[in-house]
C-alpha cells in the first residue's frame, strides 16, 4: 500500500519533459517489422497503380509510348523501350515488395526509377519523390521485416534478413 502511494506521489511530481520523454519512449517500441511492412505495401501500391495506367491487359498502350515520346523524353532511351521497361518494372518490383521477396533489390530498382523520374521527368516533384525514397531506404537499410518471404528464406538457410 505504501509503495502504491509513493508511486502515485512520484507520478504527480513528474515534470512535463519527463512525461514527454516517457511518451516518446513508447514510440521506440514500434517494431521495424510493422514499419517495413507499411513501407513495402504503400510504395508498392503507388508504383503498381502507375503501371496499370500503362497497360491494357498484357500490352503496353500507345498512350504510354506517346507519353514517353512527348512528356517524359528520357535521354538515350527509345520511348517504346522505355515505356515497356517502365510498365514491367512498375508491376514486377511492387509484386516482389508485397510478398517480400528480393525486397532490398526491388526497393533499390524502384529507387533508381524514382531518381530517373526526379532528375529527367519531374524535377519539381522532389517532395513526393523524397517520400518514396524514404520508403525505399527503410527497406534497403533495415530489410523487409519478418513478415516477408525474404525472412523465411533467410531463416531456413540460417541467415538473418
Amino acid at each position: 500500500m505504501q509503495d502504491q502511494m509513493m508511486t502515485a506521489a512520484m507520478a504527480e511530481r513528474e515534470t512535463v519533459p519527463q512525461r514527454l520523454h516517457g511518451a516518446l519512449r513508447l514510440l521506440d517500441r514500434i517494431p521495424h517489422d510493422l514499419i517495413a511492412l507499411v513501407a513495402r505495401l504503400s510504395i508498392a501500391a503507388v508504383f503498381w497503380q502507375s503501371g496499370q495506367t500503362k497497360v491494357d491487359g498484357w500490352h503496353v498502350t500507345d498512350n504510354a509510348v506517346y507519353l514517353f515520346q512527348t512528356e517524359y523524353k528520357l535521354p538515350f532511351v527509345d520511348p517504346w523501350i522505355a515505356a515497356h521497361i517502365a510498365a514491367f518494372s512498375e508491376h514486377f518490383f511492387p509484386f516482389l515488395l508485397v510478398i517480400g521477396l528480393a525486397s532490398r533489390l526491388s526497393a533499390l530498382a524502384l529507387l533508381g526509377m524514382t531518381l530517373v523520374i526526379e532528375i529527367f521527368v519531374y524535377p519539381d516533384a522532389w517532395p513526393t519523390h523524397g517520400t518514396w525514397a524514404t520508403c525505399f531506404l527503410v527497406i534497403i537499410a533495415g530489410g523487409p521485416g519478418r513478415i516477408a518471404l525474404d525472412h523465411f528464406i533467410a531463416k531456413r538457410f540460417g541467415r538473418s534478413s
